[in-house]
This record gives structure tokens, sequence and C-alpha cells, in this order.
């Protein structure tokens, strides 16, 4: 047996990076081993270009051989993002009995429930808490902390990106063409904005907190979707003069009779009074509010993006992760 949790990093973009300088750190190494009951050893990191430096990571643990790094660790942490190789080296986790953390929002959207059942039938765990609004724990107040609750809905900001965007309209009076080129100029944006624009990131995380909520059998294509491309300054204009703001707005919410309830999902522009307080978002933040039957109505606050806060949730799924090979050891 390993005297250590050994742990195998996959990418090492703004999220791997800064996973990796944590893992990394002096300060925090004791503070892991006493959480976990045995020390972590960040044994590699896998990437297309090991030549490339990466600032804070040693060289040494760069590899470009991803499947051979996943087959020496006890959890494998997935932050490549995409569709391709990322599912393939999953599975190959999974079949040899690691546990697996991601923060790919689009592959468990789309794979989600195929990939729980083979960590189930593998007998490992698949967390995902980074995957939906970064450092802000709702897939665990969802999931978790609410599984004795009956969760009703579900509403929120989950894209950083376009609520920058429409924050820069509401508040600072920018032309929307204006503020979409400046979010992209300051990085909030990808190169191909398409999935944060046209609603699809915050289509994604929706199913993921209705799956959590009510282990709902929901994809992608079951949210009724429209993104923020089709508003104009007419749009916006007409909101101010009537007291409100634009937000993107994903909800999740149980329908129909209790003895046949239905979970219907939606991502579209609504036009908020000023003091509700998904209109009180301000740039990159994200907030979210849970209705439950007995808890009432929780409302969660944070940033909802960037690589420190999004390696909190990984490293928070990391230790749970590492507990589980301890207990198994």
């Amino acid at each position: 047996m390993s005297q250590t949790v050994r742990i195998a990093l996959l990418g090492a973009g703004t999220v791997g990076a800064a996973v990796a300088r944590r893992l990394c750190d002096p300060r925090r190494a004791d503070l892991y081993a006493a959480r976990v009951g045995r020390p972590l050893e960040l044994v590699g990191v896998a990437v297309r270009d090991t030549t490339r430096s990466r600032d804070g990571i040693d060289p040494a643990l760069l590899t470009a051989d991803a499947s051979g790094l996943v087959e020496r660790a006890d959890v494998v942490v997935e932050v490549m993002g995409g569709l391709d190789p990322a599912p393939a080296l999953l599975e190959q986790a999974m079949r040899c009995g690691a546990q697996v953390v991601t923060a790919n929002k689009q592959l468990l959207a789309q794979q989600g429930p195929r990939l729980e059942a083979l960590a189930a039938e593998n007998g490992v765990g698949l967390d995902y808490e980074a995957a939906v609004m970064a450092a802000i724990p709702v897939v665990a107040v969802v999931r978790d902390s609410l599984a004795g609750d009956l969760v009703t809905s579900i509403s929120g900001i989950v894209n950083g990106s376009t609520n920058y965007v429409l924050d820069l309209v509401a508040r600072k009076g920018v032309a929307f063409d204006d503020a979409v080129r400046q979010a992209g100029e300051l990085g909030y944006l990808e190169a191909d904005p398409t999935e944060d624009l046209e609603g699809l990131d915050a289509a994604a995380k929706i199913v993921l907190l209705a799956r959590a909520a009510w282990g709902a059998d929901v994809s992608i294509d079951d949210v009724q979707r429209t993104g923020i491309t089709g508003l104009t300054d007419d749009d916006f204009e007409t909101a101010a003069a009537n007291g409100k703001i634009i937000k993107l707005v994903a909800s999740a919410w149980r329908s129909g009779p209790p003895e046949n309830p239905r979970v219907e999902m939606g991502v579209r522009p609504v036009a908020l009074p000023q003091d509700d307080p998904l209109a009180q978002a301000r740039e990159g933040a994200n907030v979210v509010i849970i209705e439950a039957e007995s808890a009432g109505r929780l409302r969660l606050h944070g940033a909802g993006a960037g690589g420190e806060e999004t390696a909190s949730a990984v490293l928070g799924d990391i230790v749970r992760a590492a507990r589980r090979v301890v207990r198994s050891a």
C-alpha cells in the first residue's frame, strides 16, 4: 500500500495550474494529510506540450502520456474540458479502481448518467462540485445538505461571463455589442463565445442541479433555452424605463401532480425588478436561490468563475475522494 494518496491531474490550464500549485504548496501539506489521513502526492500532470513552461508546476511532473499517468493514480482529476479525450480517460480511471474528480460540465451534462453507472459498477466515486458555479458549493447543498428535504425549485445566475456583459449594459450604459467585445478582450468569454452567449453553459449547469435535486433523468436537450445574442439596445432601454434589469436566468422546477411530478428546466433572459436578488448580481458573480419545503428559501452567492475559485471546489472534491481511498485501504 502506498504511503500517500497519489493524484493524477489531467490538464494544466488556468484551473489545473491553480490546483497543481495548491497540491504542491508545503503550507497545505499537513492540512491535507490531517483531513485525509494520509499525505497527498501529485504524481503527474498530463498536458499536450511538455516543453511549454507552466507557472508554479515542476517540469518533472509534466507528461504527454495521460493514459499511463491514469494507471498509477489513486485519484484522477480531469480539468482539461471537452468531450475528447476526457471520457475515455475517466472510464479508464474507473476501471482501474481510481476515484474520479471532474470539472467538465458539458461532459457530465451529456454523459453523466453513464459515467455515474460506470463509477458504481467499479465501486468508485465521481465528484464534480467544480462543474457548477466554481467555489459556490451548490451541488453539495442540493444533493447532500437537502437530501432529507424536498426541493421545489432552483433558479439563478450561473454563468459569470454573460452576467458580466449584462451588468456592463445595465449599470454602465455600455452598448450591448460593445459589452460583448469588452468581455471577450478581458477574457470573460472564450474565443468562440457561443457556449456562454447562447446559454449552453448555463443549460449544462441547470441539468446537473436538476439531477442532484431530484435524481431526474434529464439532459441538455430538455432545457428550454434562449441565449442573449438576440437582445438589442432597445430591449435594455425598455427594461430600464420600467425599473428592471435583464439577466440570463437558469431555472428548474417540479410541476404536475405529486404522484407523477415532472421536472422542467429553462434558460432565458428575464427582466427582473431592481431589488430582486438575482438582479443584484454584479460583474462575474453567481447567485442561486433554492426553494425547499422545510428549509424554505436559501440563497448562495459568490464567485462563479476564476482559476483559484474553481480550484477551491476541485480541491474539496480531491479531499473527499482521497478519504475514500484511505477508508478502502
